[in-house]
């Protein structure tokens, strides 16, 4: 076996796939530029370091099950001028996280919401933190599912252990009693402590009707409200916009 098939083997081995992949550059670069061992050795670690880095955003993001990628990179902010960009590149800075609090994104269909709570969690994975999306429907679907085959407990320990729950389309229909109270066990237990994002067609106002119990309702939507940003869309659906726009270059 020659020396480099050996190396390669070790290298694998060793699960320093980061340096498997640039030796071959760095070798050259250490020739041409008659790189002392320790920056080579440097440069070959810092290599390595990356790559993980780069493996464990990867794996952030696929955990977080965001469905279709979204980011702040193609959100379109002339669709919607009255959004406060510099508001938005705030959260996604990820400082709301760190400090507990909340977003909540409301307006009608199509404007936007789910871009931005998708982008927002994306940015998030990016600076390392665990990350949740569920549709609102599919979350208490979930729920009951784990209840049934006896793993609510775990199931419920990852919805308030995630440093962030993103919830789309909040009250999109009502829920019964046991689905409120696992609610309130998740939002109760993340309160002050964990961020949570909640995208919604309805109003706030209405959010109380979507509970048979009004008190349970006021305990959980107290929670939700308090330190959180909230983010009011408006207009036209985007969808429509872009489906219309589509049109007219086809013509």
């Amino acid at each position: 076996m020659s020396q480099e098939p050996e190396l390669a083997l070790q290298l694998r081995r060793l699960k320093l796939s980061g340096i498997l992949e640039t030796l071959e550059l760095r070798m050259l670069e250490s020739q041409q530029n008659q790189l002392d061992y320790k920056t080579f050795l440097s440069l070959l670690l810092q290599d390595e370091l990356d790559a993980r880095q780069v493996r464990k955003i990867q794996k952030l993001i696929r955990d977080a099950r965001f469905g279709q990628e979204l980011t702040l990179e193609n959100f379109d902010f002339t669709w919607a001028p009255y959004l406060n960009r510099t508001q938005i590149r705030e959260l996604a800075t990820g400082v709301f996280i760190s400090q507990g609090e909340g977003i909540i994104l409301v307006g009608p269909p199509g404007t936007g919401k789910t871009h931005l709570a998708k982008a927002i969690g994306h940015e998030a994975c990016r600076k390392g933190y665990t990350v949740l999306f569920y549709k609102f429907h599919q979350l208490f679907a979930e729920l009951l599912r784990a209840d049934s085959n006896g793993t609510i407990d775990r199931f419920l320990n990852k919805l308030i252990h995630c440093d962030l729950l993103i919830v789309d389309d909040f009250a999109f229909k009502k829920i019964d009693q046991k689905n409120s109270e696992f609610l309130y066990s998740i939002v109760d237990a993340r309160y002050g402590t964990r961020s949570i994002i909640l995208t919604s067609n309805r109003a706030m106002t209405d959010w109380m009707n979507v509970f048979p119990d009004p008190v349970i309702a006021g305990a959980i939507l107290d929670r939700l409200a308090h330190q959180a940003h909230q983010i009011q869309l408006k207009g036209e659906s985007l969808r429509k916009k872009l489906t219309t726009k589509n049109r007219k270059q086809d013509l």
